[in-house]
C-alpha cells in the first residue's frame, strides 16, 4: 500500500479510525457509513481535475467525463428528489446555505430560522455564524410546553418582523416538518421559503416525510446524513431560481467544484433509487421508535415527547447526569452519541442538559429492533452508574459483541 510506505503516521491513523468505526455503536444522528462503491469513487482520479463552471460551460479542457459525471449526479438527483433545478457542486451543507440565501436576498436582509437551542443550525442564523452576521436575523422557537413548533405562534412573528427569508429545517428536532404551513405563512407575508433538510433527506427521498420540494423556493441538503453518501450536499429550486442558484454556487462561493465529490453523490444517488432503500429507511424509523418506547421503559424523557424521524432529543435532567457528563461516559464504552442543548435548556451548550441519538448508522450495520432494545439497556446501565468501573467493562463487552455480529466494511 502506497500510503503505508509514503506516511506511515496518516496510514496508522486512518486505520485506527477504521478500527474505532468497526467497534464502537455510532449513534451520531448526523453520521453515516457510506458504501464501499462510494469510498471508492471519492477516492479516483477525479479528484485530479479541475472543471471550473458546469457541463460543456467549462474553463478548462479535458471535461468531458466530469460533464458525464455532473449531469449523471444531476439527472438522479432530479429523479430522486422530484425537483425542477439541481446543483450538484456546493462543497458541504453551510456553503448551501450561503449560496440559497445570496440567490434571494441582500445583505441586511431578515431571514428566519428554528433558534439554535430548541433544535436548529448555526447556519439558520445564529449570531456566530455568518447567517447572523451579513443578515439580520430572527428566530422562532418551538413552543415550551409541546416542544414542537407552533405554526400560528411562527405565523404572528413573521408578520411582525416581515421577513425576507423564512428557513424550514433543523439539526435536533424529532417530530415532523410541515413544508405547506411554511409556505401558507411565507406567502402571507410575501418571504421566500428555504427548506433545510440535511437530516431527513433520506426519509424525503423515499417517501417516508412529507417532501418540501412543492413548498419551497429552494431546498439544500447535506448527502452523507440519512442520505448515506458522501460529506457534501447539494441544492434544489424552482426552475425560475436556477439561474441565480447556478451563479451564486459559482463563481460566487467556490472554484473548482470537487469532481470525485461529486462522482460520489451521483453513485449515492443511484443507491438512494434503489428499492433497498426505502427499506432501509423504514428500518431506521422503526429503530428509532424502539429506541423511544425503550428509553420511556428505562424512565427517560424525550423532548416533545418522542420521534417522527431518525433521531432523539433526551433529556437527562431526572438521571441527574448532564449531557456532556453522559457523552463521555458513553464514549468510555464505544457508544458515540452527542451534548445537546433542550429547549429552554438551563445549562450552557457545552454542558447541555440532554443528548441527541440517531439510528442512520447502526441501521447501516444491519441492526434491527432487538439490537435497539440491547443498546438502550447498555446506554441506561451506564448513565446510572458512569462511575461503575464493573459495570462500564461489562458494557463494553456487550458493545464489542454487538459491533462484531455485524461487522463493518468486511
Amino acid at each position: 500500500m502506497a500510503l503505508k510506505e509514503i506516511d506511515s503516521e496518516i496510514y496508522k491513523a486512518i486505520e485506527s479510525e477504521t478500527f474505532r468505526q468497526r467497534n464502537s455503536l455510532e449513534l451520531i444522528a448526523s453520521e453515516n457509513f457510506s458504501s464501499k462503491a462510494i469510498l471508492e469513487a471519492q477516492g479516483s482520479v477525479m479528484q485530479n481535475k479541475y472543471a471550473e463552471g458546469y457541463p460543456h460551460k467549462r474553463y478548462y479542457g479535458g471535461c468531458e467525463f466530469m460533464d458525464k459525471v455532473e449531469e449523471l449526479a444531476m439527472k438522479r438527483a432530479k429523479k430522486l428528489f422530484g425537483c425542477e433545478h439541481v446543483n450538484v457542486q456546493p462543497l458541504s451543507g453551510v456553503p448551501a446555505n450561503m449560496a440559497a440565501y445570496f440567490s434571494l436576498a441582500e445583505f441586511g436582509d431578515t431571514i428566519m430560522g428554528l433558534e439554535l437551542s430548541h433544535g436548529g443550525h448555526l447556519s439558520h442564523g445564529h449570531w456566530i455564524s455568518f447567517s447572523a452576521k451579513w443578515f439580520k436575523s430572527v428566530h422562532y422557537q418551538v413552543d415550551s410546553k409541546t416542544e414542537v413548533i407552533d405554526y400560528e405562534v411562527l405565523r404572528k412573528l413573521a408578520k411582525q418582523e416581515h421577513p425576507k427569508i423564512i428557513v424550514s429545517g433543523a439539526s435536533a428536532y424529532p417530530r415532523t416538518l410541515h413544508f405547506d404551513k411554511f409556505k401558507e405563512i411565507c406567502d402571507e407575508v410575501d418571504a421566500y421559503h428555504i427548506a433545510d433538510i440535511s437530516h431527513i433527506a433520506g426519509l424525503v427521498a423515499v417517501g417516508l416525510h412529507p417532501s418540501p420540494v412543492p413548498y419551497a423556493d429552494i431546498v439544500t441538503t447535506t448527502t452523507h446524513k440519512t442520505l448515506r453518501g458522501p460529506r457534501s450536499a447539494i441544492i434544489m429550486c424552482k426552475e425560475k431560481w436556477a439561474k441565480s442558484v447556478d451563479r451564486m454556487v459559482f463563481p460566487g462561493i467556490h472554484g473548482g467544484p470537487h469532481m470525485h465529490t461529486i462522482a460520489a453523490k451521483a453513485v449515492c444517488f443511484k443507491e438512494a433509487l434503489s428499492p433497498e432503500f426505502k427499506l432501509y429507511q423504514r428500518q431506521i424509523l422503526n429503530n428509532a421508535k424502539t429506541i423511544e418506547m425503550e428509553l420511556k421503559r428505562y424512565g427517560y424523557r424525550l423532548v416533545a415527547g418522542g420521534t417522527d424521524t431518525h433521531l432523539l432529543l433526551v433529556d437527562l435532567r431526572n438521571k441527574k447526569i448532564t449531557g456532556k457528563e453522559a457523552e463521555e461516559a458513553l464514549g468510555k464504552v464505544s457508544i458515540t452519541v452527542n451534548r445537546n442543548t433542550i429547549p429552554y435548556d438551563p445549562q450552557k451548550p457545552f454542558i447541555a442538559s440532554g443528548i441527541r441519538i440517531g439510528t442512520p448508522a447502526v441501521t447501516t450495520r444491519g441492526m434491527k429492533e432487538p439490537e435497539m432494545k440491547k443498546i438502550c439497556k447498555l446506554i441506561d446501565e451506564v448513565i446510572t452508574h458512569p462511575d461503575d468501573e464493573k459495570v462500564l467493562e461489562k458494557v463494553k463487552n456487550g458493545i464489542k459483541e454487538l459491533c462484531d455480529s455485524f461487522p463493518l466494511y468486511v
